[in-house]
């Protein structure tokens, strides 16, 4: 019988999306469907006074214009609810579902049109009239709480959103007597989603089937959207259905709630007809969430071997113009702190600031891709200042294996104890090491110099604390033709899923895979789910599905040994059939046996047995595994025109146990050029009044074929002891470390210059400046 965990089983999800039979929200069409598009803010931050829509309600085609008061009560004078509540906020300030006396970023949505075309409903909105006041637009974290600063909301006493920490061990004492003090300032850019698929709604609501309210979103949290329109509408669960389908790639921006997702269905209501809306890319760049800018300004005290005693500083984080994501990214921002290493000291506070700019939610890592680069900067500042081998100094300092399980020393938001469950951050180092031919590049680059040209290496590690909970629940039901059905909550962007979940059932129950029919994402479906971020879905859900193949097999093995008459621990379960061991002859099917369990003729249920060959199971994570990881990127730098070219990268990884190691490979990749993009290429500008000045691909750059370079992988399992399966999350690994280590490859390959790289991204221009920097340092 072939086993599937752990093999490179095709997606079995491609076939349908390859040849064009997927189901994305724009390719659904209701019957008597209108279209709507948004009317939204021109300045960053300005007063209404006023807003003219009568015109653009005459245009044939129109059905209707809504500003907020027209969508009625309660909903006129009704904030967005918040999902992650938080004692920490010391302003939480959240949208209207659409503009109430003000607007706060370029994109904030004022009025929705609705037509019988898109085409008609984006002419309207171009005619409604709004009188703005412009108002001064904080739009520069780093300055957000100057005494002079504009201040992001009318009435608001300053723009202070919330000051999170992260504390333990002696600080004092670390920096009191330590001989090497080095302290390094840097800022790290906001990055888009920029996914394949823009975000879309179409909702409607039928009167005959008690008034039901069915949204289809492109969203990562199904159950979340559900959630927060229950909440907004005060209506019962039971009335609201959502539908995440397939959905063209999240990377975290998806996995929120937005005033869209509110007020669409809202129009749909009013209306009594469905009603889509389908965000075009402009749209995408400007009203979209956003990891926001981090301005991080460290200190860390390390002994003249490079063994570090302590770090300690302060952040200056951008949540954008509202709270309606929490503090989430904040928070990620923190905790993972400080890495992989086994530091006894940490002081560092954050100050969480309002801009005038898009929100900020989570892209791919969260906070998690800025702490790994603050942590390796200081790293790469220690070697830099004691002149050793940046590997050393974080071998020097990685936690070592037998400190597992390790408690760095601080605690969750939730209030347990942060510990790392499983790992080994050297012998990860030590692969990517060989892998990339690490200890001969010296030799490469004093060749390349003689000739002219610049190469460089850098190194990065990282860990990331996956699995994120509460949890998440399966079912897993045979059915009469044999053939098992899975359903959960948790919603695909791309990663594999239904591949992937169904590996584990068609191990537990013997079965083939092609006979595991997968369905998720639908809250009519499955009672309860969180959603696909964080890297949490294959530990939460893979659990969960795991757990309830278990009892399956179990019921299957026990009502079988009544059929069969014989004793379970002489059964087997191969082939979807449970038979004897040694007579393959005295057999039952699973079909047959769920056939006994849901019968039709006979009316009775086997004595001692409840219905249905199926079980239901929600796995309640108790702390995250711990993936991680070490990357090093290879360089060539055209000090003439600050080109980078990228030559090769390696990548060695622990997600623990890989369930099928080819769909993890292609996380890391599209990790890794995630991290490529934000390094090199990725820069959302904004002038001095707010308003955006990159809301095209001629005008923000991501990475082309042509920039990836070639990619090696190396894999090093730690099974993780906190789940049946040993698994850790893969999704967002291959872009954590990726910033630092091209960031240090540059400044590596410009050692001659000496020149420093602190911030990102690092395009042609900045390379110049940097070099013209340090030729004009040199001369003075």
């Amino acid at each position: 019988m072939t086993r599937y965990v752990g093999t490179n089983v095709v997606r079995t999800e491609d076939p349908r999306l390859l040849t064009g039979n997927g189901r994305y929200v724009d390719d659904i069409v209701l019957p008597d469907m209108l279209h709507a598009a948004f009317v939204r803010a021109d300045h960053a931050h300005a007063k209404i006074n006023g807003i003219d829509a009568e015109f653009a309600r005459t245009m044939p085609g129109v059905h209707a214009v809504y500003l907020l008061d027209d969508l009625g009560e309660p909903y006129s004078g009704k904030v967005l609810s918040q999902p992650y509540p938080s004692a920490a906020f010391k302003q939480d300030i959240r949208a209207y579902p659409l503009a109430k006396d003000e607007v706060c970023f370029v994109g904030d949505p004022i009025a929705i049109v609705v037509a019988d075309s898109r085409y008609l409903a984006e002419d309207a909105a171009a005619l409604v009239q709004v009188d703005y006041e412009p108002l001064p637009a904080s739009v520069d974290c780093r300055t957000a709480l100057d005494a002079d600063a504009p201040i992001a909301h009318v009435g608001s006493p300053d723009n202070h959103v919330a000051t999170l920490g992260v504390a333990f061990g002696d600080i004092e004492d670390a920096f009191g007597d330590a001989p090497n003090i080095l302290s390094e300032t840097f800022l790290q850019h906001r990055g888009g989603c920029h996914s394949m698929e823009c975000r879309g709604v179409l909702a409607v609501e039928d009167p005959h089937d008690g008034g039901l309210l069915t949204v289809y979103s492109s969203t990562q949290a199904p159950y979340l959207v559900k959630a927060t329109l229950a909440n907004y509408l005060e209506l019962d669960d039971a009335r609201v259905r959502v539908i995440a389908p397939d959905v063209g790639g999240g990377f975290g921006p998806k996995g929120g709630v937005y005033p869209e997702e509110v007020v669409v269905p809202i129009a749909a209501r009013l209306l009594g007809r469905p009603v889509k809306w389908i965000e075009d890319r402009r749209e995408h760049f400007i009203s979209l969430n956003q990891q926001g800018d981090q301005l991080w300004s460290l200190d860390v005290a390390a002994d003249d071997d490079g063994k570090i005693r302590g770090v300690r500083g302060r952040i200056i984080n951008d949540n954008g113009a509202y709270t309606n994501y929490g503090l989430v990214l904040p928070i990620t921002s923190l905790f993972p702190l400080p890495g992989p290493y086994a530091i006894p000291a940490v002081d560092i506070t954050l100050d969480s600031v309002f801009t005038n700019t898009p929100s900020k939610s989570p892209v791919r890592g969260a906070g998690r891709p800025n702490v790994a680069y603050a942590m390796e900067r200081m790293i790469e500042a220690v070697a830099r200042h004691l002149n050793l081998d940046t590997t050393v100094v974080r071998a020097r300092n990685f936690v070592r294996t037998d400190q597992f399980p390790y408690e760095p020393g601080h605690k969750t938001a939730g209030g347990d104890a942060v510990s790392y469950d499983s790992g080994d951050f050297h012998a990860c180092l030590d692969k990517v090491k060989e892998l990339s031919d690490y200890d001969s590049f010296r030799e490469r680059q004093a060749v390349a110099r003689a000739a002219g040209k610049y190469l460089g290496i850098g190194v990065s590690s990282y860990i990331e604390d996956t699995g994120m909970g509460p949890y998440e629940g399966a079912t897993v039901r045979v059915q009469p033709s044999g053939n098992v059905q899975v359903l959960t909550g948790t919603a695909s962007q791309g990663q594999g899923h239904a591949t992937v979940f169904s590996q584990v059932v068609a191990d537990e129950l013997g079965v083939d895979i092609e006979n595991v029919v997968f369905q998720a994402a639908d809250t009519a479906q499955f009672p309860l789910g969180v959603g696909t971020v964080a890297s949490r879905t294959v530990v939460a859900a893979s659990t969960a599905i795991y757990n309830a193949s278990v009892a399956v097999r179990e019921k299957a093995i026990s009502l079988a040994a009544d059929v069969l008459e014989a004793a379970e621990e002489d059964l087997e379960l191969v082939g979807g059939s449970v038979s004897v061991k040694g007579s393959p002859g005295a057999s039952v099917t699973l079909g047959e046996l769920a056939t006994k369990l849901r019968p039709f003729n006979t009316m009775v249920v086997p004595k001692g047995f409840e219905p249905g060959l199926e079980a239901t199971s929600y796995n309640v994570t108790h702390g995250p595994p711990t993936a991680s990881g070490s990357h090093i990127a290879e360089v060539e730098v055209d000090i003439e025109t600050g080109e980078v070219s990228m030559l090769r990268y390696s990548v060695a990884h622990d997600c623990g146990r890989m369930l099928n190691p080819k769909l993890v490979d292609g996380q890391i990749l599209g990790g890794v050029v995630h991290g490529l993009g934000n390094a090199l290429f990725e820069r959302m500008h904004y002038d001095e009044s707010g308003q955006p000045l990159s809301v095209n691909y001629g005008e923000y750059f991501l990475p082309l074929a042509a920039e990836m370079p070639p990619i090696a992988i190396v894999h090093h399992e730690s099974p993780s002891p906190l789940n049946p399966l040993g698994v850790k999350g893969a999704g967002e690994g291959g872009t954590m470390p990726a910033a630092n280590a091209i960031v240090s490859a540059i400044e590596n390959a410009l050692e001659p210059f000496g020149v420093i790289v602190n911030d990102y991204p690092v395009d042609p221009e900045r390379i110049c400046d940097l070099l013209d920097e340090a030729e004009a340092n040199a001369l003075t």
